[in-house]
């Protein structure tokens, strides 16, 4: 091999400077140099160092021609001189800024970058291995337990360029392939059609080629020894629920981490709590990260704070059976939050274990402030906040709700809770959905109350479908009382000569104050009988804007608009402490 005849010959010597990262040192070498003439391009002594500090790759600022230069010269090099693959060349010298950075420092004079480095090419083999691996997203600091100890030629290794082209040609991005070289380093070893054959048996699996690409690159691990077993079990588990293949790629990202023995273990752990097939297949469409987000570490960490508030484990299987939506993480992060929470003003294990048996699913639906911050906001001290907790748990979510709209478990139980979300179910919300979760806290009332308002909008004349839409883009509609809506509706159809379509348009226009809209509009029709407003503006118009902008441009735009917006101010002022006195 060139490479060890190299060093065999041209024994290497210690440069006086180690470079130092993260606090191990690393010795760069200085292999000497036959027939080295003096030029007039300077080049400095010794090799590129990938492994000098952060500091020192990003402390000196290059320009763009310097680094395309430096760029079309490693290129050169790598193609030209090495007879690396075009390909290969090109990808490795546009992808390894580090690398060129280094370059760049050993050479002097800028005006020729190109020259001084092929003359540096020349007399100082570099080690293609750091530009090769940096190319496929790995960090320098990575290289020492991954460089060959007897390579610096990429060429002398066949079958690693080999098995490379193998994984570049089934689709696989080049920038991928650096964390499956880090964690099965063993594949670029396979002689030559052996991993062809490991990535086509996938397939036969019945997965198509861009989900194997997917698992692969998450878990390199695969393509290593023979197909795992647990992999399998897990995927024949997934099946009989009714889960395809094409589900499981869905669910994969770039940044997924998939550990089989956890989620076989994860799978075992809810048929045991009492999940069968159908309800498991449910958790899992409405709650599918609980499987690939940490392959199911969420749930041995939520089983592991409940054991430790000295639930036994058959009650734990009772409560994670009733309350499904507690192992989304959202959930699971807010009754934790909840627990630490209370462990903080000093209630007893015992206590909390009795508010999270019998309050979990308000507890995961809800985020908490800290007893600090609620603390000195309520001018409570710790044994008072104890004492009004323990007396109504429900009181922990509106003292310690992150939002004002947390109040709307305002001194309800939990089964009017579950009436409303019952209700939003209804209109098309998905279980344990952040949308879900954010809409229990912007509603107000009673599941029946809610139900009412939305039927007094059907009964209107809106569709069931359109109302669904509406509500979703603004909540608070439902908020409003029936009376109040019916009211607004009449006076937007009746005074104020718009159609009904119209609130589909801007919904919000039923949760403004009637006492605004009157006022507004008033102004509106005084400016339109002069001519002085485009008719028929739309409600967002007239409704959203600021009373600055509102002044600016339907105030000011006439010079005689003062005062009748004046007398329209005093007027609807007079109006509302008549009706309010």
């Amino acid at each position: 091999m060139i490479s060890e005849l190299y060093y065999v010959f041209c024994p290497p010597t210690v440069c006086k400077n180690a470079c130092v990262n993260n606090g191990s040192s690393f010795i760069s070498v200085k292999r000497r140099n036959f027939c080295v003439s003096e030029s007039t391009i300077q080049v400095k002594t010794g090799v590129v160092c990938s492994h000098q500090s952060q500091a020192n790759v990003n402390g000196s600022r290059i320009s763009r021609v310097v680094r395309t230069e430096a760029q079309t010269a490693l290129f050169d090099y790598l193609h030209f001189t090495r007879g690396l693959h075009f390909t290969d060349a090109e990808h490795m010298s546009k992808n390894s800024p580090h690398f060129i950075q280094n370059l760049l420092s050993v050479v002097d004079n800028e005006q020729d970058v190109s020259r001084a480095l092929s003359k540096y090419f020349r007399y100082n083999p570099i080690n293609e291995y750091e530009p090769f691996l940096e190319s496929l997203g790995l960090n320098p600091i990575e290289f020492p337990s991954l460089l060959p100890k007897s390579l610096i030629f990429l060429g002398d290794d066949g079958l690693l360029l080999d098995n490379f082209h193998v994984l570049c040609g089934y689709g696989i991005p080049r920038t991928k392939i650096g964390r499956m070289y880090k964690e099965a380093k063993e594949m670029f070893g396979y002689d030559h059609g052996v991993l062809s054959m490991k990535l086509k048996a996938y397939e036969k699996l019945g997965f198509s080629k861009s989900t194997v690409i997917k698992l692969v690159t998450c878990c390199p691990s695969l393509l290593t020894g023979d197909i795992d077993s647990k992999f399998l079990l897990v995927l024949n588990k997934l099946k009989r629920l009714g889960f395809g293949n094409e589900w499981i790629g869905s669910y994969i990202y770039e940044r997924t981490t998939l550990n089989w023995d956890r989620m076989l273990d994860t799978l075992n752990f809810l048929a045991q709590v009492g999940y069968d097939d159908k309800r498991m297949k449910g958790l899992f469409i409405d709650n599918p990260t609980l499987l690939f987000e940490g392959s199911g570490k969420q749930i041995y960490v939520l089983v592991g704070q409940l054991l430790k508030l000295g639930l036994k484990m058959n009650q734990i299987y009772d409560l994670l059976l009733k309350n499904p939506q507690i192992l989304s993480s959202k959930c699971a992060k807010n009754l934790s939050t909840a627990v630490c929470f209370l462990v903080e003003i000093g209630m007893e294990t015992k206590a909390i274990a009795g508010i999270v048996a019998t309050h979990m699913e308000v507890l995961g639906f809800n985020s908490l402030k800290g007893p600090s911050t609620v603390m000195n906001s309520l001018k409570m001290r710790k044994d008072e906040l104890r004492r009004a907790i323990k007396k109504d748990p429900l009181m922990l979510i509106n003292l310690a709700g992150t939002k004002s709209d947390a109040k709307a478990v305002d001194n309800q139980d939990t089964n009017t809770f579950m009436e409303r979300k019952k209700f939003l179910l209804r209109l098309g919300y998905i279980e344990n959905s952040d949308e879900l979760s954010k809409a229990l806290r912007k509603f107000r009332g009673r599941g029946d109350q809610l139900q009412e308002r939305f039927d007094c909008l059907v009964q209107a004349g809106l569709d069931y479908n359109v109302v669904s839409s509406m509500i979703k883009r603004a909540p608070s509609v439902l908020n409003q009382t029936k009376d109040l809506l019916e009211k607004k509706l009449d006076c937007l159809q009746n005074h104020l000569g718009y159609p009904l379509e119209a609130v589909v348009v801007f919904p919000s226009y039923l949760c403004y104050d009637i006492q605004r809209i009157n006022l507004r509009f008033s102004m509106y029709l005084w400016l339109l009988e002069r001519g002085a407003a485009k008719p028929k503006l739309s409600l967002s118009t007239i409704l959203a804007c600021s009373d600055a902008r509102f002044v600016k441009y339907f105030v000011d735009i006439h010079p005689e608009g003062i005062s009748p917006w004046e007398n329209l101010k005093k007027s609807s002022i007079a109006q509302h402490d008549t009706q309010h006195p």
